[in-house]
Order: structure tokens, then C-alpha cells, then sequence
């Protein structure tokens, strides 16, 4: 009976250990005040720094921001705990490398975003095209769709209605007017084929990257929310405080105002206008 006892006395310490352990792991989280997120260097490392890191300091964490150079590393980072979110892609992407990397990620909030724009070292009016204008756009079908949106919205080409905007590519443009010679290239190859074709289609980030200014654009894209850029967290951390408080900071007034003062151009989503 005793050693019964004892084997019981054992079970139940190693029972209320695992409990602690457990109430431990699940306040860990709850209670973190000191943050670290992820953002490609450029804008986005430069909103998290001046629109998102003072209001969260406010609130009492202490926040480090870790850069990077590539939209592979980020989700990585995230995945394996690394950083606590980050700040770099739209819901598109961030799902799409979810499931191919079998990673649980959630996007918390969409943030404004630095839109596609057509830009042009010939040309000062969309007006001005002339028959046979060559324009470099993505070649990426994520990209070259937002690309073909532009050029449709525009009325330079023609789309088929019936495909679904976000997934048009070349083979679903019915009219083409003034005969454009579409050029796909590698996104990063577009702000300096600006200087060999006619036109090159940016998309933001890059445009930024390579110092073009969005104010210059012959046209922005009005950019659908599910292209705009969000803050990512791992799925578990979805309903954790600092989530919230993320939240909170980018929905506040101080946040939009940083946004008009120094990112402008940027489109904002659908939850601030």
C-alpha cells in the first residue's frame, strides 16, 4: 500500500509539474512584451519602424525589427519562432508559401500598400501612346495579372469577362487597339527596363527599391485588398495580446497620419477610407 501510495504521490507531483508547465506555456505568449518583427528592407522595415513600433511602445513592449533582403526568409523566420510576425506580402502569397513550406500562418490586419504603376521615360500621358508602344510588365502570375488589370482598367486592352481578374494572363486579352508589345521580365528588372522600352509596369516595392517615386506613375493600379501587403503572425498567436495590440496600433489615428505624412502614394485598404 505504500509503495502504491508513493507511485500515486509521484504521478499526481508529475501531473500538477505538467499542469504548471502547461498554464506556463499558455501566459508565455499572453505576456510577451518584447517583440520582434520581420520586414523587407525598404518601406516596409521603415512603416513598421515609424508607424508601428512607437505605438507599441507606448503600450509597453519593446520592439526590435529585423530586416531582410528576400520574401522567402520572413515566413521562414516566422514559421520556426524566430520573429513574432512580419510585414512584407499580401494574403496571396503568404497562403500560397504556407502550403507549399507546410506552415501555419494568418494574416492579422492589411496595411496600405505601394501600388503597380506604368511608368515611362517617353511617354508623360497614357494619351501619348503611340501603335506598337513596347511594355515590360511581371512575369509572374500573381503580378502579370495585377499588370493586365491595369492596362484594362486603363482601356488599353481588352480582357475576356468571364476569367477571373486575379488569374488573366496573355492568352485572355481579346483586343489589343494599339497593338502593345507586352514584355514580361523578372519584377526586378522592371524600374531600369524603364530606359528600353516604352513603358514598364512596376510593382511598388520595386519601384521604391530602385527610388522611382509613386507620384510619377502615368497610372496606379486600384489594388484590390487581396493585394495588399498585411501583417502576417503564426496561426497560433492569431488571438494572443500582442496580435491584438498590433491590431490596435494599426488602426489607430497616429498611424494613419505617419501613413499621409510619409508614405505617400501608398493605397490604403478598404478598412481606413
Amino acid at each position: 500500500m505504500k509503495k502504491i501510495a508513493s507511485l500515486l504521490s509521484v504521478c499526481a507531483l508529475a501531473l500538477g509539474l505538467t499542469a504548471c508547465g502547461s498554464d506556463n506555456a499558455s501566459t508565455k505568449t499572453e505576456d510577451k512584451k518584447e517583440l520582434k518583427i520581420g520586414a523587407t528592407t525598404g518601406p516596409y522595415a521603415d512603416m513598421v519602424n515609424e508607424a508601428i513600433k512607437p505605438g507599441l511602445e507606448d503600450l509597453g513592449y519593446k520592439v526590435e525589427i529585423v530586416e531582410f533582403t528576400d520574401y522567402i526568409q520572413p515566413n521562414k523566420a516566422l514559421g520556426n519562432d524566430s520573429i513574432d510576425a512580419n510585414l512584407f506580402q499580401h494574403k496571396v502569397y503568404m497562403e500560397n508559401f504556407a502550403k507549399e513550406n507546410k506552415l501555419k500562418l494568418s494574416d492579422l490586419i492589411v496595411v496600405p500598400t505601394a501600388p503597380m504603376g506604368i511608368y515611362s521615360s517617353k511617354y508623360k500621358s497614357l494619351k501619348e501612346i503611340k501603335d506598337g508602344a513596347s511594355l515590360a510588365l511581371p512575369n509572374d502570375p500573381v503580378n502579370l495579372a495585377r499588370a493586365l488589370k491595369v492596362l484594362a482598367d486603363e482601356k488599353l486592352i481588352e480582357v475576356d469577362p468571364d476569367v477571373d481578374p486575379l488569374k488573366i494572363s496573355e492568352k485572355d486579352v481579346t483586343k489589343n487597339p494599339e497593338n502593345i508589345q507586352l514584355k514580361p521580365l523578372e519584377s526586378a528588372q522592371l524600374p531600369r527596363a524603364t530606359e528600353s522600352v516604352d513603358l514598364s509596369a512596376v510593382p511598388g516595392n520595386f519601384a521604391l527599391a530602385a527610388k522611382m517615386k509613386l507620384e510619377d506613375a502615368l497610372v496606379l493600379e486600384n489594388m484590390p485588398d487581396l493585394y495588399r501587403n498585411v501583417v502576417a503572425v503564426n496561426t497560433k498567436d492569431v488571438d494572443a495580446q500582442f496580435a491584438k495590440d498590433i491590431k490596435e496600433v494599426v488602426k489607430s489615428a497616429e498611424f494613419e497620419k505617419v501613413i499621409d505624412r510619409k508614405f505617400i502614394g501608398f493605397g490604403k485598404p478598404e478598412w481606413m477610407k
